[in-house]
Order: structure tokens, then C-alpha cells, then sequence
């Protein structure tokens, strides 16, 4: 299975899972007078649209390079993860609006069996975030480690959900608000995970240097390939789940421009048997 793949099955899950969920947390937010777990299910919501979202951007990465996009398609993959960004905005927004108005209306203490609810759906969310997030790193996709940070942040509200409901349970009446704090207290880490998700995809956007491990690596590949006296220049710009690479390689002077040529392409099809992941490879060959 290639990376593309595995990330489009990987977005699949936290598609299903979130639709699941989301039923879940309204269902006994609202029987169990939790607005904390109503607030979860809103974000749970959201998270299914972003991950839809996740899933196009991923499919349409996929397209092969044409005149028009001679590097591929991959830039749609920061692009879609702007717009998970937005909707963790949009969501702790709500979230915050809806907990300063419930804080200010008198309301009954939420019911006890709501902390088995939020115990079972927290460590489903960690497991998700874990999983999401590794397949994330393993395709390489930055909108796929975005939707894993949707999943962690969810496993955060639904904690402050449990503490808050807690402190309700245990202050009794007077402290029927806790669940409602812990609802905007919530809301206030997701915009700190939206700021987090969105830095490094701006980044990808803006090509910032970002791969020194990877260059690296290229380096010490062309090492091994001979008629390569040494590299120079290296610069590395990601585009979706691919690296497009441009390397300056040196070789002897006397070398014809044929033998400089087919020294270069040895040098491409090294990286690429060794990389997979690279995408465009521009070796420029210079005499040592």
C-alpha cells in the first residue's frame, strides 16, 4: 500500500469515528444535562467536515503532475489543513459562546453515568489521535496529522468535560457551573491546537526549511554513487506527502558532458530506489 492510500484509509476512520462519537456525546449531553459533553459534541461535528475535507484534499493530491501543475497536485494538502484550522476555530468559538451563556442560566447537575460515558470516550480518542497521528507521519501527510491533533483535542475537551462534571457531582448544588467552565476552558486549548496545526502548514506553503534530517540523508546516498566527488547546494520542498529535490553534485572536470549526464541519472535513481517519497529530483552537476 503506498502512502497516498494509507492515508485515504486512515482519513476513513476518523470519519466513521467521529460520526459515531458526535451521536454519542449529544445523545447523553442531552439526557445527562451536560453541556460539557454538548460542547464535546459540537466539536465531534465539526470534526467529521474537517476530516471529509481531509479525505477530498487527499484524493485530489493523488493526481498526477500536467502542464498546468508540473509538481503535482500536493499543495492542496496545506491548503485543506488551513481549513481544518478554521473549523477548530469555528468550533471553539461556539464552544465558548454557548459556555458564558449556560454559566449565567441556572440548570441541574449533570447525571453521574455521563463520567462512564466521557471515561470510554476519552481513551477511544487517544487511541485515535495515537493511531491518526502515525499514519500521519508514515505517509507524511500534514493534513493527516492535523485531523490526529482533532482527535487529541476532543480527548482534551472530553477531560475537562469529566473534571468539570466531578466537581458538579461532588460540590452539589451551587456548583452546577463547573461543567459549563470546563466546557470554555476547553474551547481556549482547542485555539492553542488550531495555532499548532496551522504553523508547520504554513510553513510547507511558504517551502521554510524545514528537512535538514533529510538532506542529510540524500547526502550521504550520493556518497555511494560513483563518479560523485561530493554534493553541494541541497534544497528540499515539500508538496503534500512528496519532497521535490534540488542538488548540486559535483564531479571530475574532465568528465564529458555525457559522462557528467549519466552520472546524474545514476545519482536520481539512487534516491529514488532509496527514497520513495520524493517526488521531482533536479541534480545539477558541477565540476569538483
Amino acid at each position: 500500500m503506498d502512502n497516498e492510500q494509507l492515508a485515504i484509509r486512515t482519513s476513513y476512520f476518523s470519519i466513521v469515528g467521529n460520526a459515531a462519537l458526535a451521536l454519542i456525546k449529544g445523545v447523553a449531553g442531552l439526557f445527562g444535562n451536560s453541556y460539557a459533553l454538548i460542547a464535546d459534541a459540537i466539536e465531534s461535528t465539526t470534526d467529521i467536515f474537517s476530516s471529509f475535507m481531509v479525505l477530498l484534499g487527499l484524493r485530489y493530491a493523488r493526481r498526477p503532475a500536467d502542464d498546468n501543475h508540473p509538481y503535482g497536485h500536493g499543495k492542496i494538502e496545506p491548503l485543506i489543513t488551513f481549513m481544518v484550522v478554521a473549523f477548530l476555530v469555528f468550533s471553539a468559538t461556539v464552544i465558548a459562546f454557548e459556555s458564558l451563556e449556560h454559566i449565567q442560566t441556572p440548570h441541574q447537575v449533570p447525571e453521574s453515568w455521563t463520567l462512564i460515558v466521557l471515561g470510554v470516550i476519552i481513551l477511544w480518542k487517544e487511541i485515535s489521535y495515537r493511531y491518526v497521528l502515525r499514519r500521519g507521519i508514515e505517509s507524511g501527510s500534514s493534513s493527516l496529522q492535523a485531523d490526529a491533533w482533532h482527535h487529541r483535542s476532543d480527548a482534551i475537551t472530553s477531560v475537562t468535560a469529566f473534571i468539570g462534571i466531578t466537581i458538579a457531582l461532588i460540590g452539589g448544588p451551587g456548583y452546577e457551573s463547573a461543567d459549563d467552565w470546563a466546557a470554555l476552558f476547553a474551547s481556549a486549548f482547542i485555539l492553542y491546537n488550531a495555532y499548532l496545526i496551522f504553523r508547520p502548514a504554513l510553513g510547507e506553503i511558504m517551502d521554510e526549511h524545514l528537512h535538514d534530517d533529510l538532506i542529510e540523508e540524500i547526502r550521504q546516498i550520493a556518497q555511494r554513487v560513483e563518479g560523485i566527488e561530493d554534493t553541494e547546494k541541497c534544497y528540499v520542498r515539500k508538496s503534500g506527502m512528496r519532497y521535490h529535490i534540488d542538488l548540486h553534485a559535483h564531479v571530475r572536470g574532465e568528465l564529458t558532458v555525457r559522462e557528467g549526464h549519466d552520472i546524474a541519472h545514476r545519482l536520481q535513481d539512487e534516491l529514488r530506489g532509496a527514497l520513495p517519497q520524493l517526488g521531482q529530483v533536479l541534480i545539477h552537476i558541477e565540476p569538483a
